[in-house]
């Protein structure tokens, strides 16, 4: 049986393998082709961040009775990282590859600091708390991410 952990963790390998075609396309001059794989990042970070806000998170907060815990904690470094998403795309826009490429390394750090937290922690606890509930919780972020 899949387990909210392996889906999750699984899906960041596919963002972060998104953001590492996006990095890698800066250093190229064809900045349509940055844009996009810019934009196939950031609408797969959006869909992550939904499953977890919109169906994750309120499911362990419900469960745990715990709102101002780690969840909190992950909104507050996902709201940091949109700020991040903003800057790399207008770096993008203005065509600016110093800005773009020190945007996105700010960028990649904190997002491995933030999975591991997840991956280490949220998410082992969420396998545990959500354990009846597993299979309901992730039907519901697959069909965020249909």
């Amino acid at each position: 049986m899949e387990t909210i952990s392996s889906y999750m963790t699984g899906d960041h390998h596919r963002c972060d393998n998104l953001f590492a075609q996006a990095e890698s396309a800066a250093s190229g001059e064809d900045w349509a082709a940055i844009a996009a794989d810019l934009q196939a990042f950031l609408d797969a970070m959006r869909q992550h961040f939904a499953m977890e806000e919109e169906i994750l998170f309120p499911a362990f907060e419900e469960r745990t009775g715990m709102s101002m815990g780690p969840t909190q904690v992950m909104k507050m470094e996902h709201q940091q990282m949109r700020e991040l998403f903003d800057a790399m795309a207008a770096a993008s826009q203005q065509q600016d590859r110093d800005e773009f490429l020190g945007q996105a390394e700010t960028l990649l750090v904190m997002m491995q600091q933030h999975n591991m937290k997840e991956e280490q922690i949220l998410y082992q606890m969420a396998d545990r708390m959500l354990a009846g509930e597993t299979e309901e919780v992730l039907q519901k972020m697959r069909a965020v991410a249909a």
